[in-house]
């Protein structure tokens, strides 16, 4: 496991994984291990993701984009992504970059997994 790695608890479900962050701030710095572990999520059997915010009372503005272009990239994988449990410094620094009105996010990480499942039966009718 790298360094990077070890910043992130990582559950995983039936149909998701939950990824939490168990540092305070998500730097700039950290961007391109994360875009790294994230994505590498698309090469497993079970891809979808849940990012669980419980522990983070600062995101850098590069990191906000970041997570967006990810959030992005597994919905063009027919891939669900659902961020939970912004503080409200977080929902703040989203909304001032244009971006929490883009991302898929809940108040919890139970209404996270209901998205990831409710997107799981829309796409196995389409």
């Amino acid at each position: 496991m790298s360094n990077q790695e070890s910043n992130f608890k990582i559950d995983t479900k039936e149909k998701m994984h939950v990824l939490t962050p168990e540092v305070p701030v998500l730097a700039a710095n950290m961007t391109a291990d994360f875009k790294k572990l994230t994505t590498s999520f698309l090469e497993q059997p079970v891809k979808n993701l849940v990012i669980n915010f419980s522990n983070i009372t600062s995101i850098d503005n590069a990191f906000g984009m970041e997570l967006a272009n990810i959030q992005q990239n597994f919905y063009n994988e027919n891939v669900s992504m659902v961020f939970c449990n912004f503080s409200k410094e977080v929902e703040n620094s989203l909304r001032e970059m244009g971006l929490l009105e883009k991302m898929n996010h809940t108040p919890t990480e139970s209404e996270a997994w209901d998205i990831v499942q409710m997107e799981e039966i829309e796409r196995e009718f389409l």
